[in-house]
């Protein structure tokens, strides 16, 4: 099987070649300093972007990437080949690969597309899966960007940075909060990652990197295209989500708005595209949305989504999932009713009674979702509604346990088996009221001791409670 690249199907390995440094640099396997290149200490500080190409092609660096590629795991590209087949083909083919780097002859594959439900109904949010060598190089890019780009990164920048993530924003949030600043403009960029221009993001990134080749190999990146619907279509704007340098890219693209908002003095908070300006007024904010959207269109050339780009008191907001709230002069999370929506769908599907899955692997799952979640929104104040979802979930619960014990017989066993008195277990093993209504009737068999402490499935409150925190 032949690809673009014209090497023979692609299946690479790493682990002999990445290991080793040629002997001519006399170095020991996996140490790098700038000085092993430049002969000399005191050397040009822009060796870095000036030479950028031959950087990412270091050992160690292609070393890491593969390490990160295989540890993401995730699916292949359009020419099938797995994570696990990507070490073979190092092995093999790693020369030719890294000269076609070196020398501008790389094409990059398609993607291949893939379409996730997003929590608006009927609405899909479209990835791009590349192929898992493309995956490699776009990661060995990424690492030596990355510190670079950092350095100029915005303070109130919190996604998909190292050492970040979206608790340390909604703290952000808290803070400005509580010094007055009370009205958001929540500003919605319509299909961001998907209306990028790719020659302003170009002309953005050839500020800081001399390296022409490194552009030009981005660029290939962004002009690869899609495999779509058994056909190839042509990316002549975006950044296809799912590539280890789409975040990087994103972030680069919208640090030029972060420029702008610090230029003007605004006060604000960044996650990916998820950005809300901070304002002490509602006047103040309107006149902000009002000077900022130009701003948007006319030098980033991206979309903004004016219907549901609002200016609202920050306790009308919805910010990373959760909301927020004054409690005598301080701001308090919680968790917005949208997430806990979508959350009850989440359980109610790993509940449901005819997903065929055994009981001990339902409670692996369920357990799996609820330290996830509860995890993400320990700053919130959710007490209350842990034990309320509590009471909720172990009700279904029962209520899969009663669709199981369907035969009259197999009640009366796991009823006795229960230690219920022979009345109580003869009342409910000839019941005829329905799966729902007869599961409340369990509440005295099958106990929350019995449930949590027993059969191993989890409560949302005990969890909460364990990791909390008081912010």
């Amino acid at each position: 099987m032949e690809t673009r690249h014209g090497i023979k199907y692609r299946q690479l390995h790493i682990e002999d070649y990445l290991k080793e440094i040629p002997a001519e640099q006399g170095r020991v396997s996996g140490v790098y300093a700038q000085e092993w290149i430049t002969g000399d200490t005191d050397t040009n500080t822009d060796f870095w972007t000036d030479n950028l190409l031959d950087t990412i092609l270091r050992s160690d660096n292609l070393n890491a990437a593969y390490k990160k590629v295989k540890e993401n795991r995730g699916s292949a590209g359009i020419d099938g080949m797995q994570v696990d087949e990507l070490l073979p083909y190092l092995r093999e083919h790693r020369k030719e690969l890294v000269e076609q780097l070196r020398s501008g002859k790389y094409k990059p594959n398609p993607v291949r597309r893939v379409e996730i439900p997003k929590e608006e109904k009927g609405k899909v949010r479209k990835l791009g899966v590349p192929t898992v060598v493309d995956r490699l190089v776009q990661q060995a890019i990424a690492q030596e960007l990355t510190p670079i780009f950092e350095e100029q990164f915005s303070d109130n920048s919190f996604g998909f940075r190292p050492k970040r993530s979206a608790h340390d924003a909604i703290k952000r949030c808290k803070q400005y909060v509580e010094e007055g600043y009370v009205y958001v403009v929540s500003m919605d960029l319509q299909a961001y990652f998907d209306t990028v221009s790719h020659s302003k993001l170009i002309e953005v990134l050839s500020r800081t990197i001399k390296d022409g080749r490194v552009t030009s190999l981005i660029h290939k990146y962004l002009n690869a295209g899609v495999m779509e619907d058994g056909g190839f279509h042509p990316t002549k704007e975006g950044v296809p989500q799912g590539g280890p340098l789409s975040p990087l890219c994103g972030n680069v693209m919208l640090n030029e708005l972060d420029k702008e908002l610090e230029r003007r003095g605004h006060k604000y908070v960044r996650y990916a595209d998820d950005c809300m300006i901070m304002c002490k007024s509602r006047k103040s904010a309107e006149r902000t949305l009002g000077k900022i959207v130009p701003f948007i269109t006319g030098k980033l050339f991206l979309k903004v989504n004016l219907q549901k780009t609002t200016v609202n008191h920050i306790s009308k907001v919805k910010y990373l999932g959760y909301s927020f709230y004054r409690n005598k002069g301080k701001c308090r999370f919680r968790v917005h009713p949208k997430s806990v929506g979508k959350f009850k769908g989440k359980l109610r599907m790993l509940t449901a009674r005819g997903n065929k899955w055994s009981n001990p692997e339902r409670e692996r799952r369920l357990n799996d979702a609820v330290r996830g979640w509860v995890n993400y929104y320990r700053y919130a104040d959710m007490k209350g509604l842990m034990e309320e979802l509590d009471k909720w979930l172990r009700h279904r619960i029962r209520a899969i346990y009663w669709k199981q014990w369907k035969r009259v017989r197999t009640r009366y066993k796991m009823l006795r088996a229960l230690h219920l008195p022979e009345w109580k277990v003869h009342e409910m093993a000839n019941c005829r009221k329905g799966t729902w209504r007869a599961a409340k009737m369990l509440n005295s068999a099958l106990t929350k001791r019995i449930i949590v402490d027993k059969l191993g499935y989890p409560s949302l409150a005990a969890h909460y409670l364990k990791v909390r925190v008081n912010y």
